[in-house]
């Protein structure tokens, strides 16, 4: 049975009826300020007063952009430099020096700043300032568990689906990624397959917030560091083009077909300079080329590739891999189709001189190759099966080496943070980290990213988010813990000597190789008992070197024990006066006690 209630009102009870119109405005009431009354108030500034549970006024709303903070200091001992100016080019800091002592103004505000500067230097011999107050505080090492998490996932938003060939972040914090998509299986690409590549808000996975519109298909892409609205890119037919995203996806400028590589472009790399406008390019056509984007019309410089230091064409090597120090400008370095690293001097005067060295070891082409951050003279190549980590002063063989896998290995870099970790990506879909002060046999945290291979990867500067790029164009954005991006205690002095010792023993190895060759080459005429003897003698050699380095090691190692054993013994000593003092304060409280007994 369903219950009803009828609620009934009669007509009357209802009320008069509302009627609305249009009038002007009228004053009723107009009260007059009183001054006696501003006595009565506390006048506040400014007032922050949080408020809840009102009335909504408007039916508008908006989501401002979050702004993030930096705090940034100033290197005292090079001075507050320009961005434009390296303060370790004496030409550079000389002509900025005379150009600013030439300004009107300069005498008047050097006065000016003199009294501040006499006030704050006898205040810091007031005080100082520097003092570290808790120096010997021990800091508890963090004992988390190596992990990643995906934050986000950036896919091809097109129906034919190519690979993510390069990856780029935004240089002004971790807010977008650019990423070039580009088939490289050649003449795979059917008609119907998109030329475009995107920009993408790490916030937002489901649209791009930009497209790039190249007339071929984007093999490499960068930003500008200097200008964070310019992006250079490296086309599939060689073509290079930048883009200034605040002018619209199409390409403000490309290079002629007719002045450009022969073969895609696979990196692309800004340069150090004063306008920020240069940058330059390497392909496996075996040509790098300089260019300067105000003026795309032919490349400012060219060098060949060629091993032989003949400048021919026909014997240059493929260029994949492109590493440029900006604190070593003259300097950079190529990877080839042949698995060669070749060391090249920019500033030199003929072709043959431009190539300094060249190092041989991987059996396939090298994908990646990346200086240290905090070690500039040791470098990061992944090639074929293996990564392996070079020192410049060795030519021969690498330092240091992972073991070799069963997928072959796609891309490779260093942790802008920490100086001995490093990212390795391999076509299984695996993103491997390796830390090296942790162990180097095995990567220290594995991830099963995708199903497919990757082939690129980019880790932001702040070393917590990396992306890596697989060969369907699927992006994956991953955030680290905070163990893989925080520096260790004495992780620079301990990655310092860890290469250094690699490299001695590197060395003593290459000595004896070097004694073995003149061997052989003194023996080469006489018979098949002599090559025996040499055969025997190789061993020794060997043998030897590995006894000297050993040698060398054990000797540290007691060193290192001695001055631990020296320290115990001086800690001992001391506890033992501390001991003895105790001891004998105790005695007096007790004299002095049984004393004040007494005397009661």
């Amino acid at each position: 049975m369903e219950i009803v209630y009828v609620y009934t009102k009669k007509r009357n009870e209802f009320g008069r009826q509302c009627n609305f119109s249009d009038r002007p405005a009228e004053l009723h009431v107009d009260i007059l300020p009183d001054e006696s009354l501003t006595q009565n108030f506390v006048e506040k500034n400014p007032v922050d007063r949080g408020i809840q549970c009102v009335q909504e006024m408007s039916e508008h709303e908006v989501n401002t952009e979050r702004f993030e903070t930096d705090s940034r200091g100033i290197n005292h001992v090079e001075g507050g430099w320009p961005k434009d100016i390296n303060p370790s080019e004496v030409e550079q800091v000389i002509r900025y020096r005379k150009k600013v002592e030439k300004d009107e103004m300069y005498m008047a505000t050097i006065q000016q700043l003199g009294g501040i500067m006499e006030h704050c230097i006898k205040q810091n011999n007031a005080i100082d300032i520097y003092e570290d107050y808790f120096a010997e505080l021990e800091i508890e090492e963090s004992e988390e568990t190596p992990s990643a998490k995906t934050i986000n996932v950036f896919r091809d938003p097109n129906e034919i689906k190519r690979t993510a060939t390069h990856l780029s972040w935004y240089p002004d914090g971790a807010r977008k990624l650019a990423v070039a998509y580009s088939n490289l299986e050649f003449q795979r690409s059917s008609a119907d397959t998109s030329l475009d590549s995107y920009i993408w808000d790490i916030e937002n996975p489901n649209k791009p917030e930009m497209t790039l519109k190249p007339v071929s298909p984007l093999v490499c892409l960068e930003y500008n560091p200097k200008d964070v609205h310019v992006l250079i890119g490296g086309c599939y037919n060689g073509q290079i083009a930048f883009w200034d995203t605040r002018k619209g996806s199409q390409a403000v400028e490309m290079s002629p077909v007719e002045h450009s590589h022969h073969d895609p472009v696979y990196k692309t790399i800004w340069l150090q300079s004063k306008t920020g406008t240069e940058c330059f390019s390497a392909s496996t056509d075996g040509q790098v080329l300089w260019w300067d984007t105000r003026k795309l019309g032919e490349p400012t410089e060219k060098l060949v590739m060629d091993p032989t230091k003949k400048g021919k064409m026909e014997n240059a090597h493929g260029v994949i891999a492109l590493e440029y120090e900006p604190t070593i400008p003259t300097k950079f370095m190529v990877g080839t189709e042949q698995g060669t690293i070749i060391s090249c001097n920019r500033k030199a005067k003929t072709p043959p001189e431009k190539i300094v060295a060249i190092y041989k070891e991987h059996i396939g082409p090298v994908y990646s190759l990346q200086r240290n951050p905090f070690f500039p003279k040791n470098f990061l190549t992944v090639g074929d099966w293996t990564a392996r980590i070079w020192s410049e002063d060795i030519r021969e063989s690498s330092i240091m080496w992972t073991k070799y896998h069963m997928s072959y290995m796609t891309d490779g870099c260093w942790s802008p943070i920490r100086p001995s970790v490093f990212f390795t990506t391999k076509m299984d879909g695996t993103l491997d980290v390796w830390d090296y002060l942790f162990k180097q046999n095995d990567p220290t945290l594995s991830l099963q990213v995708c199903d497919e291979a990757l082939h690129c990867l980019r880790v932001q500067d702040q070393g917590r988010l990396i992306a890596a790029g697989s060969h369907t164009g699927t992006t994956t954005l991953l955030e680290l813990s905070n163990s893989l991006c925080t520096m260790q205690r004495n992780e620079k002095a301990l990655v310092t000597a860890m290469f250094e010792r690699e490299t001695k023993r590197e060395k003593i190895l290459e000595s004896r190789q070097r004694e073995l060759r003149l061997k052989r080459a003194g023996q080469s005429a006489q018979g098949e008992d002599d090559e025996n003897a040499g055969d025997f003698e190789e061993e020794d050699l060997v043998a030897k070197a590995e006894e000297d380095f050993f040698s060398m090691i054990n000797a540290d190692k007691k060193k290192r024990d001695k001055q631990k054993e020296k320290m115990k013994a001086e800690e001992d000593n001391k506890q033992a006066e501390d001991n003895i003092i105790i001891e004998e304060a105790e005695k007096t409280d007790d004299a002095n006690g049984e004393k004040e007994e007494a005397e009661r």
